[in-house]
């Protein structure tokens, strides 16, 4: 499964140029002023995994191939954007089809970088996007519950069920809270699954910090990425601080020069690693490998999901016909060198279809079909 998420923000926060530095051949255009990106851009990006290669040097296979994330850079929102200002809400539904959102918000002052609204406050810029997203699930809620309203007055169990569940989400929305604030059972849930609303996505807050902000433990001294981590942790989100300018110079950098460029910041990861990292978190994501003499690979699956699902990753029929995986850990590999000798040691385990994926797990897959 491959992770997707939109990068969203008012103009001029820097989101084209955190696009342009994560995905390194991307396009986005990034210029001083309002809607310089139009059409979303999307970026497939490998997910930096020291791992992968730690088990490439002990595997040596024919090939490696890492798992990817893809980010979607869409056009700065304005205030009314959800009725047709600005770009519009052509946009939004791009959001739609993204597993998280990644919501970039200036913390950097810059006087040759004009702010949409005249002055940096990260607090006063999300409310202005996610007013807008409310704005637009509230619409697409009412127009649900108008479709459902006749069926349910019939004795339709299921639209009574959603209007139930939507009544509730656009009380929520109506008081300025989004639609993930309201819990579903299973059944309201079944009710309302074609119902695809922005504000039911997670949010990763990233502040676009200043560089002289970007050293390690000095991002907690900028005010405004103060402000904004205070704001994320009082709803329950994570933000993480990221100079995009750093980011772009980063990445024009050869890979080999990288590491002492972050060195000389105080940095141990790079905006993109720490990215990944809390998005896997965001969406309770882990990563399993399968390694042979043809092929290194890293899968990236949902934790808690058992050998079949994660089987299903790689092709359905693996799990339409599953019978066992072989799995020794990553840890292991790092401590006997090679396979054979794990085996030795008796930490290979043969697995049945209960068996829960852990982070790191090294699998071979038995199937019939």
């Amino acid at each position: 499964m491959a992770l997707k998420c939109g990068i969203v923000g008012l103009p001029n926060v820097g989101k084209s140029t955190l696009f342009n530095a994560l995905s390194e051949n991307a396009k986005a255009e990034a210029a001083n002023y309002p809607f310089c990106t139009i059409d979303p851009n999307v970026g497939i990006v490998e997910v930096p995994d020291e791992r992968l290669a730690m088990i490439t040097e002990y595997v040596q296979p024919k090939s490696t191939v890492p798992t990817h994330i893809e980010f979607v850079d869409i056009a700065g929102l304005v205030k009314g954007a959800s009725k047709g200002e600005g770009l519009g809400n052509q946009f939004l539904s791009h959001i739609k089809d993204c597993d998280a959102i990644i919501q970039v918000v200036r913390c950097f002052e810059d006087g040759d970088v004009v702010h949409v609204n005249g002055s940096v406050d990260p607090l006063r810029d999300i409310e202005v996007i996610e007013t807008e997203l409310m704005l637009a699930d509230l619409n697409v809620v009412e127009k649900r519950m108008d479709k459902h309203q006749k069926l349910a007055k019939s004795g339709d169990k299921k639209s009574i069920k959603a209007m139930e569940v939507l009544g509730a989400i656009r009380k929520a929305l109506e008081d300025g809270h989004p639609a993930r604030t309201i819990e579903v059972d299973e059944d309201g849930k079944e009710a309302t699954k074609d119902v695809q609303l922005i504000t039911n996505l997670p949010v990763l807050y990233v502040g676009n910090i200043d560089e002289a902000s970007a050293g390690s433990g000095v991002e907690n001294k900028n005010p405004h990425f103060k402000t904004l981590l205070e704001h994320a942790q009082k709803n329950g989100a994570q933000a993480i601080a990221i100079c995009a300018k750093v980011e772009a110079e980063l990445s024009e950098l050869p890979k080999e020069e990288r590491a002492s460029f972050l060195e000389d910041l105080g940095l141990t990861d790079s905006g993109l690693t720490r990215l990944v990292k809390a998005g896997y978190k965001l969406l309770g994501l882990i990563t399993y490998f399968t390694a042979g003499e043809k092929e290194v690979r890293a899968w990236t699956i949902r934790q808690g999901w058992k050998g079949p699902q994660a089987a299903g990753v790689i092709h359905t029929d693996f799990e339409r016909g599953f019978i066992s995986a072989e799995t020794y850990a990553y840890e292991d590999l790092l401590k006997y060198k090679n396979v054979a000798k794990i085996k030795e040691a008796g930490l290979v385990r043969k697995e049945g279809k209960e068996y829960v994926v852990k982070d790191g797990d090294i699998l071979l897959f038995r199937f019939n079909v």
